[in-house]
């Protein structure tokens, strides 16, 4: 079997100055805080995928998508090799509900300037880069 990058998709929701995220479960990355997202599906846009996850885990609706940023993250250890997207938008409807937990112990929303430590190494990466997404 080849050996490809996959593609992450990831959607900081923001509600005032807070932002959601989960602690992860069962995955790579297991016990650390990340935003709602996935993969990237064959022949999706790369909004609908991080609309689609975000509604899959949280049931959240979301509105003003932004353009995504990316990091490139190795996991060696899993044999595996990411490009991670990051796209930002702001919360519309529907409170977070824990929809997927197998993959999540819960939504908590979070002040940009108090996230919770360990963050997601792809949200860390991409923080370390300099990713606001207040500004």
């Amino acid at each position: 079997m080849e050996k490809v990058p996959r593609v992450g998709v990831g959607l900081i929701i923001r509600k005032g100055d807070k932002i959601l995220l989960g602690k992860r479960i069962n995955a790579h990355g297991a016990e650390s805080w990340s935003p709602p997202g996935g993969h990237l599906e064959f022949m999706e846009t790369i909004e609908d995928c991080a609309k689609r996850e975000a509604m899959e885990e949280t049931g959240c609706l979301v509105t003003n998508i932004q353009p995504p940023v990316f990091t490139e993250e190795f996991y060696p250890e899993q044999d595996k090799h990411y490009i991670n997207l990051m796209l930002t938008a702001d919360w519309q409807a529907n409170e977070p509900q824990l929809l997927e937990p197998d993959k999540c112990e819960g939504w908590e929303w979070f002040s940009w300037d108090n996230l919770p430590e360990p963050l997601f190494l792809p949200l860390q990466n991409h923080i370390n880069q300099g990713y606001n997404p207040f500004g």
